[in-house]
């Protein structure tokens, strides 16, 4: 479990220079997708460092092995307190898949439109920077959870 940890751990430091060098400097959508696939990543590592705490404290028998399976079980045993961060997951996996549109690519204000069903979501390097805090607290309730010794 502790490994888990470790490497969302490591997952976010790449998202921080991410945000903070390359997107900076680069400002494309394409930097804005790969610093969404790295938070995706760290939710994966941050979610997997949960259920391998969870079997490990006997409330789980076995991981499920797809996303969605682990979304629900950990919906099921961490009850309201992981709820948002689990939506939030989700909508980064809906934005790398649907189809986009770039706007104002090497500006400031670069802008990544996607189609979720029927509503169009933007994302730009303020929504990022939004994502991004959240995710790092994200992994504070995962390591406070991971860490505590109930």
């Amino acid at each position: 479990m502790d490994e888990s940890l470790e490497d969302a751990m490591e997952e976010i430091k790449r998202v921080d220079h991410l945000f903070y060098v390359s997107l900076k400097y680069t400002r494309t959508v394409d930097m804005m997708r790969t610093m969404v696939g790295r938070l995706i990543s760290t939710f994966d590592f941050g979610m997997m460092s949960l259920l391998d705490h969870s079997k490990a404290k006997k409330k789980i028998k076995e991981i499920p092995l797809t996303p969605i399976s682990k979304c629900e079980l950990l919906n099921e045993v961490y009850t309201e307190d992981i709820k948002k961060y689990i939506d939030m997951y989700l909508l980064f996996r809906k934005l790398v898949r649907m189809p986009y549109t770039k706007r104002e690519e090497y500006r400031r204000h670069v802008t990544m439109t996607s189609q979720l069903g029927d509503q169009m979501v933007e994302t730009n390097i303020d929504i990022l920077e939004e994502y991004y805090a959240k995710t790092k607290e994200f992994l504070l309730f995962v390591r406070e959870i991971v860490r505590s010794k109930k």
